[in-house]
């Protein structure tokens, strides 16, 4: 490893969509300007469902929105500033940084620190593969603050100036353990699920669980460590660092990268009849965008074809693996004025944990990111499906989600190619006898939709007994978990650990260490509600999930079909 801050460890459901206004495709809210028209969502959305937990969320016609401490009315601004050209921002910090050590130390003075990890459950070790190397993942957040006049500008929807900010862009990026390639999860910004309890130690607050919220509001709830643990308790990935970024510094490092180069397959106006829209207007083909028009880019959905936000998410990914391109080509990077001005806008505009808190411990990160080619970096979506029980919303598609996070734990590239090292490290401890390896097994299979699956520990626990494991027992405690893990307390069970998972047909990628065992115990999660086989469904080989939109970096042909209703 190359810094000392490791620690020791698409495409949605296809659904009918009617097209509705979209606030940060608004006319109005170009830079410079406080408010915007009331439009629709900004997420995906089938036909005219609300948005109550977003702040660009709404129906386009004056819709009811939800009310009470930080709620959004109808002007909310240019959200999309934020939403995708944030991590943008973040990216690039990780895919560039090593272009030249430019970064001065008073630059450290500027970088914004906060807590890595607010969660009551500790998140579990990395475990090092045979080379000693480990994986890492860091979770980028865009955050809607609206605190400085910058922001504000930016941002707009006076009402909302200092009010709680929500974390409207989430992006894990996985660095394999042997450097090899990069995989992108991005998770939509209204994704329903269960935010842990956080406590804010600085300011002395806990905020209890919330059974059933958008995920954007953990950022409000004690800020991006929140976020953090809400990620943690959901994909069971363990976090090494987090990158968050406002609206401040977005524009002016559009200007001083000088242009990033996209595609649309025929001549493009993002503007309606009653002005909706962002404003963008390209010819066919593929040119560059930078400032103002790289926002528009960005915002834009009316235009694109579908209309939803699902073609905006595409559109970003495309702007986003450009701009690595064009940064990696290194042609608007040999003047040290525009590179100064570069790494002064990303600096001014990052929000970083404890341990990423100075520019050499960035430029070491981005040291060991260098040798990755275009063609590993693979950016997909999180699997997810239109929710019922809160419409406008999504949730994470049954099976698949859980898929890519299980290549994501397993260090499983994305784009299916081979690592140089992709299995789990096997113990080289001696291994137990079953018969005398105690093991503690839970019931952690309830969800939102489904309490827990009844019996389902002693289940378990009589398939250890009949695999020789005749001290296992089932535990009264009944922890929500999503997918089934082995824990063990200290490296001497871990052999056993993986013994007792081979037995069961558990992946030893879902072999964790955890200081919140005192000895072996099994968490049967959600993935394995009945049966006496742990599903082959989740057993994760190959590539990624169809339904996660996988586009690479080095894809130069994506180029943005056209609603022919916006075309000129």
């Amino acid at each position: 490893m190359g810094h000392s801050s490791v620690r020791g460890e698409g495409t949605r459901e296809r659904v009918p969509h009617a097209r509705a206004a979209g606030r940060d495709d608004d006319p109005s809210s170009g830079p410079g300007t406080a408010a915007a028209a009331a439009s629709a969502a900004a997420g995906p959305a089938g036909g005219t469902a609300r948005r109550p937990g977003g702040r660009d969320g709404g129906d386009g016609g004056g819709g009811r929105r939800r009310v009470g401490k930080g709620a959004r009315s109808g002007k909310a601004g240019k959200r999309r500033v934020l939403r995708w050209s944030a991590s943008v921002l973040s990216l690039l910090i990780l895919a560039t940084a090593g272009a030249g050590y430019l970064y001065y130390e008073h630059l450290n003075s500027k970088i914004k620190k906060d807590d890595l990890y607010l969660g009551k459950n500790k998140m579990a070790e990395h475990r090092a593969n045979a080379a000693g190397q480990t994986p890492l993942n860091i979770l980028l957040i865009g955050s809607d603050a609206r605190n400085s006049k910058e922001n504000q500008k930016l941002g707009g929807a006076r009402e909302t100036f200092d009010g709680p900010p929500l974390a409207d862009v989430q992006m894990l990026v996985h660095i394999s353990a042997d450097r090899s390639n990069i995989s992108v999860v991005s998770m939509p910004r209204d994704t329903m699920l269960r935010i842990p309890e956080c406590e804010d130690k600085a300011a002395g607050k806990v905020y209890p669980e919330r059974q059933w919220a958008s995920t954007n509001e953990s950022l409000s709830r004690g800020g991006p460590g929140c976020t953090v643990a809400t990620w943690y308790e959901l994909t069971g990935i363990r976090i090494d660092h987090f990158m968050m970024v406002d609206f401040a510094g977005v524009v002016a490092m559009a200007d001083a990268i000088g242009g990033v180069p996209v595609c649309v397959t025929k001549n493009i106006h993002s503007r309606n009849a009653q002005g909706q829209g962002s404003g963008l207007k390209l010819p066919a083909g593929t040119h560059p965008v930078k400032g103002e028009q790289a926002l528009q880019w960005l915002r834009t959905r009316y235009g694109f074809e579908g209309g939803t936000d699902l073609a905006r998410t595409r559109a970003q990914h495309m702007y986003m693996n450009s701009m690595v391109r064009e940064l990696r080509a290194s042609t608007k990077l040999t003047d040290p004025n525009k590179l100064r001005k570069l790494a002064e806008a990303a600096i001014g505009a990052l929000t970083v944990d404890p341990e990423l808190n100075t520019i050499s411990k960035l430029y070491n990160l981005a040291e060991e990111l260098k040798s990755v080619p275009t063609a590993r970096i693979t950016m997909t979506t999180m699997p997810n499906f239109y929710s019922t029980r809160s419409p406008g919303k999504v949730e994470p598609k049954p099976g698949e989600a859980e898929q890519l996070f299980e290549m994501i734990r397993q260090d499983i590239p994305l784009d299916g190619k081979a690592s140089r090292r992709t299995a789990p490290a096997v113990s080289k401890d001696p291994v137990a006898p079953a018969a005398e390896t105690a093991v503690t097994v839970r019931n952690g299979t309830s969800t939102d939709q489904l309490g827990a699956a009844k019996g389902r520990a002693t289940e378990v626990a009589g398939l250890l007994a009949a695999k020789g494991y005749t001290l296992a027992s089932a535990d009264v405690v009944t922890p929500r978990q999503a997918r089934t893990v082995v824990q063990f307390p200290s490296a001497d069970l871990e052999g056993d650990a993986q013994a007792v998972a081979k037995a069961l047909g558990i992946p030893i990628g879902s072999v964790t260490k955890s200081s919140a065992v005192e000895g072996i115990t099994l968490v049967v999660g959600a993935d394995w509600r009945e049966g006496d086989a742990y599903p082959k469904a989740a057993r994760t080989t190959g590539k990624a999930p169809a339904s996660a939109g996988a586009l690479t970096a080095d894809n130069t042909k994506e180029c943005m079909p056209v609603d022919p209703d916006f075309t000129w």
